[in-house]
């Protein structure tokens, strides 16, 4: 089977945070063990001198960016005994990020199967960019058809930066490149970089999640042509609301673009995908089962990642991330919305970025001021003036007109109540934004209680209104008041 390159960043992370806590171990008690052998008078040569005797030195590693060195706290023991794969000791307590300051990593994901060689176009960019004192994570998934200057050379697709700075040996190759280019483009300055090729992604997720990993799709997604292993096609139907997938489902979940808005809205489903992954992998249970898999992992993906990101900062990015909780994780998708569709030169169709929309993304994203409260949202939502209808999505008679009822004795202006064309009474309230609202968009979500996440950027052609309420079934018992 044929698996997207975007999941095995998924499987990397997975796998580097449970490295990281293997080796923490592993590192802890065998310096204990040195610590207890010269103390018996046994000379033990160090790895540095144990390095430069070796024959061949080890190759350099790229490192266009720098990030602080990270060291494990003073005085951090561990005793030197076996660990269980149901062991408490919390290794990663041993490390931290020492620096204060906001970092960005990008990953990519390119079309390369184990064995085959050459230069290759990535199919997934992504910025993860974290706020070590907030404790914030903000996620950016950048389209590969976006029309960008690829430094040095004539403008491209940005997907084309990594395969360009491989062929031509660019200093640190592709993925320093492609970091350049989104830095130049995009006005992110990128520090670190994590570049994986696909192959193992379903035995990773049976490994850390054995039960599955849930997802919540806010529509029914129906593709009767997804591919198969054979080049052929099979038919994968996924219902309206949270349901558990697992390893083989949660591919298709990810990989389909059976939809309206298809490249957009598969991006926005590998960031839900990527979000339950982590939040699998922090339990207990995920923990446990990378540190006892964690050899087999090593060989496995050996040869499917490339970065520039240190065994130290792994660590300590692994420890940070178990700091994080999962609201303070914001992500969006530079679509239809930030972009215009324009035929290049060539007669390819390409995206060209609307940077005045884009700043704004930006700050939405990656802005300090990620959290308003409510009266801050309802005043840069009334700013908007958005044109805002409720549509019914069940078959419960008068639940839009409720809700435009409920919402109007809270000050919103509700112009219009409909129905969707083919009610789904599994599906869950969401809010449509048209036409760029997200004030508004934010606004309605907190005071319906929604996540941000059921927020969703449409052009679906059934209302000329900027934001729709599309209501399900679960808003009933907060019109009833429980």
């Amino acid at each position: 089977m044929r698996i997207p390159s975007w999941l095995f960043i998924v499987g990397v992370i997975v796998f580097v945070i449970g490295t990281a806590l293997c080796s923490g171990v592993s590192y802890l008690a065998a310096r204990q063990a040195a610590i207890d052998l010269g103390e018996s008078g046994i000379e033990l040569v160090s790895f540095t001198d144990f390095l430069r005797a070796q024959p061949t030195p080890l190759p350099p590693t790229a490192t266009p960016y720098s990030l602080p060195t990270v060291t494990p706290r003073p005085g951090a023991t561990l005793a030197p005994t076996s660990i269980a794969p149901t062991a408490t000791v919390d290794v990663l307590a041993e490390y931290e990020w020492n620096d204060p300051r906001r970092f960005n990593i990008l990953l990519m994901g390119i079309d390369q199967r184990r064995g085959e060689t050459g230069t290759f176009r990535t199919d997934t960019m992504m910025i993860v960019s974290v706020d070590p004192v907030r404790k914030t994570v903000g996620m950016l998934s950048i389209p590969r058809d976006l029309w960008v200057q690829i430094p040095g050379y004539q403008p491209s697709r940005i997907n084309t930066a990594n395969d360009i700075g491989d062929r031509d040996g660019y200093p640190g190759g592709g993925p320093a490149l492609a970091a350049r280019t989104v830095t130049e483009n995009l006005g992110i300055d990128v520090d670190k970089y994590i570049r994986v090729n696909f192959d193992v992604f379903t035995t990773v997720v049976d490994l850390v999640a054995p039960s599955g990993v849930e997802v919540c799709p806010t529509q029914a997604i129906d593709d009767p042509t997804y591919p198969d292993a054979g080049y052929g096609f099979i038919h994968v139907t996924f219902p309206a609301g949270c349901q558990t997938l697992d390893a083989t489902r949660l591919l298709q979940y990810a990989r389909t673009r059976h939809t309206q808005n298809s490249d957009f809205d598969r991006a926005a489903r590998q960031q839900e995908v990527i979000k339950s992954l982590r939040d699998t992998v922090m339990s207990a249970g995920g923990i446990a089962n990378l540190i006892v898999h964690v050899p087999e992992l090593w060989t496995e993906l050996s040869d499917s990642y490339v970065t520039n990101l240190s065994q130290e900062e792994l660590f300590a990015l692994a420890s940070l991330a178990q700091d994080i909780p999962r609201e303070n994780i914001r992500s969006a998708v530079i679509n239809q919305f930030y972009t215009t569709p324009q035929t290049n030169p060539n007669g390819d169709q390409v995206l060209i970025l609307n940077y005045s929309a884009f700043r704004g993304l930006l700050q939405e994203v990656f802005g300090e001021n990620q959290t308003l409260n409510t009266s801050d949202l309802r005043d840069r939502a009334n700013a908007e003036a958005a044109n805002i209808v409720v549509y019914n999505n069940t078959t419960t008679q008068g639940l839009a007109t409720q809700t435009r009822d409920w919402l109007t004795s809270r000050s919103v202006t509700i112009s219009a109540v409909g129905n969707m064309p083919e009610p789904d009474d599994s599906a869950v309230t969401v809010i449509r934004d048209y036409t760029g609202n997200p004030y508004t968009a934010r606004y309605l979500a907190q005071l319906l209680g929604l996540p941000e996440d059921r927020i969703q950027v449409s052009s679906d052609g059934l209302t000329s209104a900027d934001v729709m309420v599309v209501v399900g079934s679960d808003i009933q018992p907060l019109l009833s008041g429980q």
